[in-house]
C-alpha cells in the first residue's frame, strides 16, 4: 500500500468548518510537501480548480501546474500527482509542460485526468463546456495527443477536437514508457476511457467491499483491450484517535451540516454534473471526494485493519484527506505508516533464510 494526501490548494477540505487552520498559500504547502517525504507518505494530488468550491467561489484557491513546478523543485522523492482538465489545456502544450516538470523533478510523475464538470468555473475562465459524454469524447482525443507526442517524434494527429502536424516534443518525459496516468469517474464512458487509455484508476471514497466491485468491473473491462492491469487508488478522510468515542466525535462535529455555508451551491451545480453510481448524503457534503464513505475512523488499530482489507480488495493507493492537515498528517504517519514499516521490518528479520 503506497500512502497519499491531497494538497490543501483549496485551504481546507470541511465545508462546514469556515477555518481549519489551513492557508491556500504557497508557504504552508510547501511545509506540508516537504514534511510529508520526510514522515512516510509516497504522493501528493494537486488538485485542479480555478475557483475554490469547497470554501466558495471567492475564497483563494492555488493553481495546481505552477504549484507543482514549485514543489518539483524543493522535494526529493515526493510523488507529485497533478490534476489536469483537458478542456482548460491544449494537449500538446500540456504534455510539453509535464514532460518539463518531470525533468525538474527526476522522479516518476503522475498525472490525474479529470473530464471537468463546473459549467459555472468554465464561464467565468472563458472555457468551453460541453455535455458529458461530449468531455469525455475530447478527453479520449486529448490522451491520444498527449501519448503520442510524449511517445513519437514528428507527431501528427487529426481528430474532432484537435490536430497537430509534424510535432516536435523535445525533452521527452524522464518517467518511461511515460508519466502514469490516473482517471475517475463512475458513468460507463469514464469506465471504457480508463480501461482503454489510462494507467490507473481512482475512486471516490466508499467501504472496500464496494470497491472491490468496482476494481472487477475495471479488470474485467481492461482485459478486453488486452493491456497491462491497471494500478487502483481510493480516496479517504482518516480520522486517527486513541478511542472510537473520541474519533466519533470528530466526525460529529465535522458533519454537523450547514446548508448555508459557502461551498453548498458549487457542490450542487457538481452533482448536476456528474454521472453517480450512488445517491449521495448532505455527510458526503460535509467532506470532500465522500471521504469519510472509506471508513478510516476510529483508533489506529482499527483504521490498519480498514486499510488491509482496501489492499485485500486490490488498492495499491490512499489518498487522504485530514484537517488540520500538517497536525493530522504527523499523527497519521506516526500511528499508522511507521508502525507499519516498524512490523514489516521487524517480520522480515525474523524470517528463516
Amino acid at each position: 500500500m503506497r500512502y497519499g494526501y491531497w494538497l490543501p490548494v483549496f485551504g481546507g477540505w470541511l465545508r462546514n468548518v469556515e477555518n481549519e487552520n489551513m492557508q491556500a498559500s504557497w508557504s504552508y504547502v510547501k511545509r506540508l510537501a516537504q514534511r510529508s517525504e520526510a514522515i512516510g507518505f509516497d504522493m501528493t494530488l494537486i488538485a485542479e480548480l480555478n475557483l475554490n468550491d469547497i470554501k466558495g467561489v471567492a475564497a483563494p484557491s492555488l493553481d495546481a501546474w505552477s504549484t507543482a513546478a514549485a514543489l518539483a523543485a524543493v522535494t526529493e522523492r515526493l510523488e507529485l500527482m497533478v490534476a489536469v482538465r483537458p478542456t482548460f489545456h491544449l494537449p500538446a502544450l500540456l504534455a510539453k509542460q509535464a514532460a518539463n516538470i518531470d525533468h525538474i523533478s527526476n522522479v516518476l510523475r503522475t498525472l490525474n485526468v479529470v473530464s471537468s464538470w463546473w459549467a459555472g468555473e468554465a464561464r467565468k475562465y472563458g472555457v468551453t463546456f460541453e455535455q458529458h459524454d461530449d468531455r469525455y469524447a475530447r478527453t479520449s482525443e486529448w490522451l491520444d495527443v498527449l501519448d503520442g507526442t510524449w511517445k513519437q517524434d514528428h507527431f501528427s494527429y487529426s481528430g474532432k477536437y484537435y490536430r497537430l502536424e509534424d510535432n516536435i516534443l523535445e525533452p521527452k518525459p524522464v518517467s518511461k514508457p511515460r508519466p502514469t496516468l490516473y482517471a475517475g469517474g463512475e458513468s460507463p464512458a469514464a469506465k471504457e476511457l480508463i480501461a482503454e487509455k489510462c494507467d490507473a484508476y481512482l475512486m471516490h471514497g466508499d467501504p472496500p467491499e464496494r470497491v472491490s466491485e468496482k476494481i472487477k468491473d475495471l479488470r474485467e473491462r481492461r482485459a478486453r483491450h488486452q493491456l497491462p492491469p491497471l494500478k487502483f487508488g481510493v480516496a479517504g478522510y482518516a480520522v486517527v484517535r486513541e478511542t472510537q468515542r473520541e474519533a466519533e466525535d470528530e466526525v460529529r462535529r465535522i458533519t454537523d451540516v450547514q446548508q448555508s455555508a459557502a461551498g453548498y451551491a458549487n457542490y450542487q451545480e457538481w452533482l448536476a454534473g456528474t454521472q453517480l453510481e450512488q445517491r449521495v448524503s448532505l455527510e458526503d457534503y460535509s467532506v470532500s471526494n465522500r471521504g469519510l464513505r472509506s471508513g478510516l475512523v476510529g483508533t489506529p488499530e482499527q483504521v490498519a485493519l480498514r486499510l488491509a482489507e482496501f489492499e485485500k480488495a486490490g488498492v495499491d493507493l490512499v489518498l487522504l484527506q485530514f484537517s488540520p492537515q500538517f497536525e493530522e498528517m504527523e499523527n497519521f504517519a506516526r500511528t499508522i505508516i511507521q508502525h507499519d514499516s516498524s512490523v514489516s521490518t521487524t517480520t522480515a528479520h525474523r524470517a528463516p533464510a
